[in-house]
C-alpha cells in the first residue's frame, strides 16, 4: 500500500548544507517511489536575520560567528564541495564571497508556495544555485527576479512584492513557529509534522528514514 508523507523542509538560502540536503532528499524521494510519495513544502529560517545591506565578507563572518580560522574554513569548504558533488550540486570553488540578508528571498518563496509547490521548489533551487554556485548577491532584486523568471513565476508580481512588505508578517510568523518548536539549525526536515531529520544527510539515510516513517505512520 502506497504511503503519502507531508514534508516540511526548513532552511535558509545562505546555508550550503541546505543545498546538499534538499538535493539529497529529492533523490531519496525518487528512490522510494511509488511505495512512498511526498510533496516538499519549503519553510523559512534565517541564519543571519540582522545582516545589514551589503552583506559581510564570508571569511570575516564565519570567524566572528564560529571562531573558525581560514584553514578550518577551507577544510569545511572542501568537505561541502565533495558532499555536493556526491549528489550533483556544484559549489563555487571560491565559496560564496559574501553572506547576505535573505529575508526578501523568503518572502518570494512564501509567495511561490501559494502559487504551487513545484514552482516554490524550482525557485528555491534557482536561488541556491545563484548563491552557492554563482556567488550572487542574494539581497539584490535583480538576482532574485532572475531566479523568479527561471522558476517560471510572474516577474512583475514579484517586483511588486519586493517593493512592498507583502508576506513579511507571514514569513516572520513561520520563522517564529519553527524556532518555538526547537528548530535552531538547518536544514531541518520535518515529516508528518512529528518526525525530525536534522542536517544535510546522504541520500541513503533520507531514503531509509522515509521508508521507516511511511511504515510507522500507516
Amino acid at each position: 500500500m502506497a504511503s503519502t508523507l507531508q514534508i516540511d523542509f526548513v532552511s535558509d538560502i545562505s546555508c550550503p548544507w541546505c543545498a546538499i540536503g534538499l538535493t539529497a532528499l529529492e533523490q531519496a524521494l525518487q528512490q522510494v517511489q511509488p511505495e512512498v510519495t511526498a510533496q516538499i513544502h519549503l519553510q523559512p529560517f534565517e541564519l543571519n536575520p540582522d545582516m545589514p545591506a551589503g552583506g559581510q565578507d564570508i571569511g570575516e563572518h564565519l570567524a566572528q560567528k564560529y571562531g573558525s580560522t581560514p584553514e578550518q574554513q577551507a577544510q569545511i569548504r572542501a568537505t561541502i564541495a565533495q558532499r555536493g558533488a556526491d549528489v550533483g550540486f556544484t559549489f563555487n570553488p571560491d565559496g560564496r564571497g559574501r553572506v547576505y540578508n535573505t529575508f526578501d528571498a523568503h518572502r518570494l518563496l512564501h509567495w511561490a508556495g501559494l502559487e504551487s509547490a513545484a514552482q516554490q521548489l524550482a525557485l528555491k533551487k534557482a536561488l541556491l544555485v545563484a548563491c552557492h554556485g554563482q556567488r550572487q548577491a542574494m539581497e539584490s532584486p535583480e538576482v532574485l527576479l532572475a531566479a523568479v523568471a527561471q522558476a517560471g513565476l510572474d516577474v512583475a508580481r514579484a517586483q511588486r512584492i519586493l517593493a512592498s512588505d507583502e508576506f513579511a508578517a507571514d514569513v516572520r510568523a513561520a520563522e517564529t513557529f519553527y524556532t518555538s518548536q526547537g528548530i535552531h539549525s538547518v536544514p531541518a526536515v520535518i515529516i508528518n509534522r512529528k518526525h525530525l531529520i536534522s542536517g544535510g544527510q546522504p541520500v541513503a539515510v533520507f531514503a531509509q528514514a522515509l521508508r521507516q516513517i511511511a511504515t510507522e505512520d500507516l
